[in-house]
Order: structure tokens, then C-alpha cells, then sequence
């Protein structure tokens, strides 16, 4: 009986025969907390007695929540961090690197392959090059620290076979929230979320991240892809070890099989306060908004800033209506410099900020008033996400938010592309 991505990692990592539902105590390839995290976990290394951690070149924090800081006690937090990290010899991304999520897989700290964890939820990221990420408690990101190892319950897996092609105006986002819309945001539950398909193997890498970041959306443990020639050449670019790509076997036991065409699919909107309350664009076109934000783990990379910008270029953002735009990198925001993407972002009217995640988490950079709408490119727009809980989150693509700005009401991103 063959096996998933997952349970041949899982076997790789643990040096045994693992099949879904067993346990098992496996070696990990890296290691990641922000700041939101890292000060919990570093308490709980202190009071397990513990000296150093077990490797510090697979190791690293990042701060990225409140950066830079907007409290003192959030700036003793941050220091905390930085001298645990200079004691303990491990990799420190401070204010303005950017966000966890780009800078681990950007900085080729994640291969093909390997076994992550981070104290973030949407670690799940790096399943877009084919590595088993997962986000833990910061206890357990401690327990890994000291030990270099973590127990798992080996995930069953939902196969998500995506065939078609997106059409013009439609993307990846656009994809990830419909799956969501359709499974729901328990629907996968402890799963290895697995996405395969003609539709899957069209997208950039960049483009995979975004579907990978969002398995968590839907109660994911993981959201795992095959290696491809363009996963290969991602990782050997950015990458600083060897890699082995792990497949699937075509008699994999999958727990769940589903299959959709996308080729009609229309830009999708995710309503407050679900991230599974998803509809086409055409049924929430016209809904006022007050607020934009493009960035995020999810959709703050280049790939994402050069769409909006494209919608945006020789316009002006409505009166009366904001946008933040937030590179999801310092690397990223250097790019979109030279490529004048930031100055057609600021002549547009937008204010652009410091790589992180704040107008996302609702640290700073963006709270917005009660009763507001925002139009954003997050993964999560629950009550409260934002730093408002009277205030309503929609979600969507970068091209849906740019042209949601420009005409102060959710704008189909269709109406503006060539």
C-alpha cells in the first residue's frame, strides 16, 4: 500500500513505517517563532532547565507582528528576543526583514522535503515546496529547541484535484477561498491537505504559497504540493542545502477525494466574520468599503504587488477611501522599488509601510473605526483580526482589493484588466 506526501515524510523524519493516525517522535530540519510566540517559548525553555538549543543553524525568530514596536512593553518583549537569540548563537530577522512566513522559505532556510515547525498557524506555508510545515504551542516549539525533535500524529490526507485553467482577473486567492467556501473551515481538520492538478501546476511558486498559507483556513495540519521543474528551480535558487522531493504513490489511501474544474470561476470574496463565507464577486459587488489592505503571508509578495500595481498605475484611490500596502519582505519591497511599483502605489495615494504584519494582526499600521469595511488580502477576518472587533473584514485577491479602492465599493478586478 503506497503512501501521501505526509506519511512519507513523517516515515523519512522518524525512521519509521508511518501510516495516518500512527504517532510518531520525528527529527526536524528547522525551526521558527515570531514575536507573538518566541517570548512564550523562550520562558518555557528557561523553566525546563534547559542551556542551549540543539542546533542554532536551524533555528531562527523573526519579528514581524508589532514591528517596529508601538508599546513598550511590546519593545521589552522584542529585546528579550534579541538576547536569546545573541546568546544562543540562532538566526535573528528584526524590525522591517519582513514577515516569518516569507523570510524562512526567501532565505532558503526550508528545502524540499524537510520537517518545519513554527509557532504560527500559517507555517503551512512551505507545503507549496513540498515540505511538511506545521505551526505548534510555543511549549512545544521549546520542546524542539532543546531536542531537535517533535512527536506528531501522522495526518490523514484530503486530496484536492484542481483541473481547468484560471481565467483572466482569477487567481490563486480567488482559488484557495473557493476550496475553503466549499469544504468549509473545519472541513479538513487535522488533515494534510494535499493539491493536485492541471490548474496547481499552471500557477508560479509564488502563486502556490498562497493556497499552502490558507490550508489552516480550512482546519488543515498542512497544505502539501508536489515538486515540480518549477518548485526545483524556486528551491535551488533561493535554497542553502540539498533537497529530495517526496512524491506521492498513485495507490496513496487518501480519506478524501475531491475534484473541481475552475475554469469558469469567477473572483471569490470571503464575508466577515468567516473565512468559509465565501461568494462570487458578482453577489457582494457594490458593497461600500472604507479601507484596502494589500500584504500579508498570503498575498505581500512581488508577483502580488505587480497585479495591483498594473490595476492601479495612472490612477487615483477614491477620496475618502485608504489602502496599505505592506511587502511581505525587505528583499520583496527593494524588488518593487526597482521595478517602481512603490512609487506607483504612493502616486496612487496609498501609504505604504514597513514589511511585517501589522494592519493584518491589528498590532498597529491600519486599525480601522467601528462600523468600517476593509477589502483585504489576508487569511483571517474573524471579529477582531484587524484590532476591531466592531469593524467587518472582506478578503480577497490583490487585483480585488486594488480595484476595490479605486471606485470605494468591491470592484470585480475583471473590469480593469486588459
Amino acid at each position: 500500500m503506497g503512501k501521501t506526501i505526509a506519511e512519507k515524510i513523517l516515515s523519512l523524519k522518524s525512521g519509521q513505517d508511518a501510516r495516518a493516525n500512527d504517532i510518531v517522535v520525528a527529527d526536524l530540519d528547522f525551526i521558527m517563532g515570531q514575536d507573538g510566540t518566541s517570548p512564550l517559548a523562550i520562558q518555557a525553555f528557561q523553566e525546563m532547565e534547559a542551556k542551549k538549543v540543539f542546533d542554532p543553524a536551524k533555528i531562527a525568530m523573526v519579528i514581524d507582528h508589532s514591528a517596529p514596536s508601538p508599546l513598550q512593553g511590546v519593545s521589552e518583549l522584542h529585546d528579550q528576543m534579541r538576547r536569546f537569540a545573541d546568546q544562543q548563537g540562532i538566526f535573528l530577522y528584526d524590525i522591517g526583514e519582513g514577515v516569518c512566513h516569507q523570510l524562512v522559505p526567501e532565505q532558503g532556510h526550508v528545502v524540499s522535503g524537510d520537517l518545519v515547525i513554527g509557532a504560527d498557524s500559517h507555517t503551512c506555508t512551505y507545503g507549496a515546496i513540498n515540505a511538511f510545515s506545521t505551526g505548534v504551542g510555543s511549549t512545544d516549539l521549546a520542546a524542539g529547541l532543546i531536542s531537535g525533535k517533535l512527536w506528531f500524529k501522522v495526518p490523514e490526507t484530503f486530496k484536492f484535484v484542481v483541473n481547468g485553467t484560471l481565467p483572466p482577473g482569477v487567481y490563486s486567492k480567488d482559488l484557495i477561498l473557493h476550496l475553503i467556501g466549499d469544504v468549509t473551515a473545519d472541513g479538513a481538520t487535522y488533515m494534510a491537505a494535499e493539491y493536485v492538478g492541471p490548474a496547481i501546476d499552471a500557477l508560479s511558486v509564488e502563486a502556490r504559497f498562497t493556497i499552502s498559507n490558507m490550508a489552516i483556513e480550512m482546519g488543515a495540519k498542512v497544505g502539501l504540493m508536489e515538486a515540480d521543474d518549477k518548485t526545483r528551480a524556486w528551491v535551488e535558487e533561493h535554497g542553502k542545502r540539498p533537497f529530495a522531493p517526496v512524491k506521492a504513490d498513485p495507490d496513496a489511501v487518501y480519506a478524501q477525494v475531491k475534484e473541481y474544474d475552475v475554469s469558469n470561476l469567477e473572483p471569490q470574496v470571503a464575508k466577515p466574520h468567516t473565512v468559509d463565507n465565501v461568494s462570487p464577486i458578482t453577489e457582494v459587488a457594490g458593497t461600500p468599503i472604507q479601507q484596502g489592505v494589500i500584504g500579508t503571508c498570503t498575498n505581500g509578495r512581488i508577483e502580488d504587488l505587480r497585479i495591483a500595481a498594473a490595476i492601479l498605475k495612472g490612477r487615483r484611490i477614491r477620496p475618502g477611501v485608504r489602502l496599505i500596502v505592506a511587502p511581505s519582505s525587505r528583499q520583496v519591497m527593494l524588488q518593487a522599488i526597482r521595478e517602481g511599483l512603490l512609487e506607483t502605489f504612493v502616486e496612487s495615494g496609498a501609504a505604504v509601510v514597513t514589511p511585517g504584519c501589522g494592519p493584518c494582526v491589528g498590532t498597529h499600521n491600519g486599525v480601522p473605526s467601528d462600523g468600517e469595511n476593509v477589502i483585504s488580502t489576508a487569511n483571517r477576518n474573524f471579529k477582531g483580526r484587524m484590532g476591531n472587533n466592531k469593524a467587518f473584514i472582506y478578503l480577497a485577491s490583490p487585483a480585488t482589493v486594488a480595484a476595490s479602492v479605486l471606485t470605494g465599493v468591491i470592484t470585480d478586478p475583471r473590469d480593469y484588466i486588459k
